[in-house]
């Protein structure tokens, strides 16, 4: 049964909400205060969260705020009521992580409406954060070993057990090293080196991704600086963000933090976003995408033509790189359907201002392909696997080019 909570200081709204939830079959908690819901939000994990915005001593901001902060009820769907109408007061809230809003009074159809579009909303983010790695948990000791270690290295902050490695992005007309995707690989001292397939899908689940990511970032613009000062300037480097991440209220503050820390020009940063994660809320993500471009950064969306989204949302994203998944790349010289999907991926793309990048190319069948079809870059096996920072550097000091 699905279990709502109520934060709403006035008596009779509270009660009629409950009654409506009830005869809808929902399970409900309920709170007359901001501090009292956000001990019951940790205490019960619900569902979903309606809350009163206006309320004395802990406001709808404030209970907000507090779950946003903590992994544990970090995701969980958060629906504001108001009596007010400004634009300005939904969209402090919005900006702070909340997922719709409600205007008082409101009818049984909105409010039930607005509910299940956010239940829905969630349903789709667990289906895509899951995995049977997860799902084997409840039996897989060495599930419950790996989120063990991997709570222990993000409370105690021992990051120095991941490295990130560096795979090139190559200028196919030119054969010049451009740009790297930046990966993540974990050295546990425990269990050795764990792979990213079997820690990133834990890490999500548990929320412990968002520290994560962070430390990602810092370290990647603290790298591009170091390169920086070496006389390495001329490369794009790339962040994958995961989607709680991505929906971070504060993520804007952080990425401009790490940058005026490292004295770093914004273009030198990509940020990659999968198309999956862009199409769970739309219009939120395009919010989103656009205060990131306005801060100088680039956006490449990531692994395309796997997900579910319509192409007429396409035109109206603001990326300025497209990345083919490699499952369209593989064979694709001789696999007619992917040769005719890779083309026609690669003319949009263009025709839409954007970069093409070709992710997994591993033969020269593969690279002779995208180059006739005029893709603007690769990377791949083919040219290199990535590499930790320092071999990655002695490549750029090698001047390696990919044949031309």
């Amino acid at each position: 049964m699905i279990k709502i909570l109520v934060i709403e200081d006035e008596e009779s709204v509270r009660e009629n909400l409950l009654d409506l939830l009830e005869a809808e079959d929902f399970e409900t908690i309920a709170a007359a205060n901001g501090r009292t819901g956000v001990d019951l939000a940790f205490a019960e994990s619900p569902d979903l969260i309606l809350c009163d915005m206006m309320m004395p001593e802990v406001d709808g901001y404030g209970v907000l705020t507090a779950l946003r902060q903590d992994p544990l009820t970090a995701t969980i769907p958060f629906i504001f009521l108001t009596a007010k109408s400004a634009k300005s007061d939904f969209r402090q809230g919005m900006d702070m992580g909340a997922d719709d809003y409600l205007t008082k009074p409101f009818t049984r159809a909105e409010l039930l409406g607005a509910i299940m579009n956010r239940l829905e909303r969630q349903a789709t983010l667990k289906k895509y954060l899951s995995s049977p790695t997860i799902v084997a948990k409840t039996v897989s000791p060495k599930i419950q070993l790996l989120e063990m270690n991997l709570q222990r290295v993000v409370q105690q902050k021992k990051f120095q057990e991941f490295e990130i490695y560096y795979q090139p992005i190559v200028d196919i007309a030119s054969g010049q090293i451009i740009a790297a995707e930046s990966l993540l690989r974990w050295q546990s001292p425990e269990l050795g080196l764990v792979t990213p397939t079997e820690f990133i899908p834990i890490a999500e689940s548990t929320g412990l991704i968002v520290p994560i990511d962070q430390w990602v970032l810092q370290n990647v613009c603290q790298q591009i600086k170091i390169w920086h000062d070496v006389g390495i300037a001329y490369l794009t480097m790339t962040v994958n963000l995961s989607v709680m991440e991505f929906y971070q209220p504060d993520l804007l503050n952080k990425i401009n933090d790490f940058l005026k820390r490292n004295k770093l020009e914004p273009q030198y940063l990509e940020i990659e976003l999968t198309e999956s994660m862009i199409m769970q809320d739309i219009n939120s993500a395009i919010a989103t995408m656009n205060k990131l471009k306005s801060l100088g950064l680039k956006i490449a969306i990531d692994d395309f033509g796997t997900g579910y989204s319509s192409l007429i949302y396409l035109k109206n994203l603001p990326i300025n790189t497209l990345k083919i998944d490699r499952y369209f790349i593989h064979n694709v010289a001789v696999d007619h359907q992917k040769s005719a999907i890779t083309k026609a991926l690669i003319e949009m793309a263009h025709n839409l201002n954007m970069r093409v990048v070709a992710e997994g190319v591993e033969t020269e069948e593969e690279l002779h392909f995208l180059r006739e079809y005029q893709c603007d870059s690769m990377q791949g096996f083919l040219f290199s696997r990535p590499l930790p920072a320092a071999e990655f550097e002695n490549f750029l000091w090698s001047n390696r080019h990919l044949y031309i």
